[in-house]
């Protein structure tokens, strides 16, 4: 008799995402366990109830959280989505765009520094505006348009004096002129389901800042471009972010690997909750 597949899904807090990944796991008949990160531990010395897990889908809200679960699960051999090494490219936004770089993946220039000195250097060879990201982070948190050399030089010392990773290193992106919306596509496995317009008046479109969704058409070029992005970050459940430059074209801004879709799903129409089980499903069943 075929064993049945357990899967396991890591969270940190129940949001409608998780409701709607809950709903299409019960729907599908699938043997699943909440593994809530607030309470959970791994003994090192004692992996055996973590092989229990055919898989296990990470949806943490922690960073931090996530990616030293699917770590200890991987150590373990336990497969993941993502995967540890997915984990650690996306959550941080200069690794990310190394990687795109390595790929000859198109995406805006991209420039990093250590200290102030340096950085208000790159700043100035780069011409005003440009954009200060923290490496770690989301939501469009902590971003900042530096116009002239006197906010340079403000936002740089404050990011010094605070001293923590996401300040201590600087990572500067050139600014470029959107028009009005970036492009948010989803990535599962070797397809690209869905993608979206996120609409704001504001230069950070995020629709976690009030952007707003609207579908957007998935060309070849689009398509194209977003499975070479999530090929090389290493692939699984993704969303790429695009932005459009007027000179340039699509471009890739950022790699996420636990997005957010309680914008895309209701008005694309397309089950994006279903869609990941579906993948993950996959993993559970040939171990990668």
């Amino acid at each position: 008799m075929q064993k049945r597949l357990k899967v396991g899904v890591l969270y940190s807090r129940v949001r409608v995402e998780e409701k709607w990944i809950f709903g299409a796991m019960e729907k599908r008949g699938v043997d699943y366990e909440r593994l809530d990160d607030r309470v959970i531990s791994f003994d090192l010395d004692n992996p055996a109830p973590w092989l229990a897990f055919d898989a296990v889908l990470e949806r943490s809200i922690s960073y931090t959280n996530g990616l030293y679960s699917v770590m200890m699960l991987n150590a373990f051999g336990v497969p993941t989505v993502n995967t540890v090494e997915v984990a650690k490219i996306c959550g941080d936004k200069l690794v990310t765009s190394a990687m795109l770089a390595r790929a000859g993946v198109p995406q805006p220039h991209n420039m990093a520094a250590f200290t102030p000195e340096a950085a208000l250097e790159v700043i100035e060879a780069i011409g005003y505006p440009v954009v200060l990201k923290p490496v770690v982070g989301s939501w469009g948190r902590l971003l900042a348009k530096i116009n002239d050399r006197d906010a340079a030089e403000a936002v740089l010392e404050h990011k010094a004096t605070l001293g923590s990773v996401q300040h201590s290193v600087f990572y500067i992106q050139e600014y470029i002129k959107k028009p009005g919306r970036d492009i948010r596509a989803f990535v599962i496995g070797d397809r690209v389901p869905v993608a979206i317009y996120r609409k704001s008046e504001h230069w950070i479109t995020n629709t976690a800042r009030g952007g707003e969704g609207e579908t957007c058409p998935i060309t070849p070029e689009m398509e194209s471009l977003c499975l070479q992005a999530a090929k090389a970050v290493g692939g699984g459940v993704l969303a790429v972010d695009l932005v459009e430059h007027p000179e340039k074209g699509l471009l890739v801004n950022e790699v996420n690997h636990t997005m957010e879709f309680h914008t895309t799903q209701p008005i694309s129409g397309v089950d994006i909750a279903d869609e990941i089980v579906n993948y993950v499903i996959e993993v559970a069943k040939t171990g990668k």
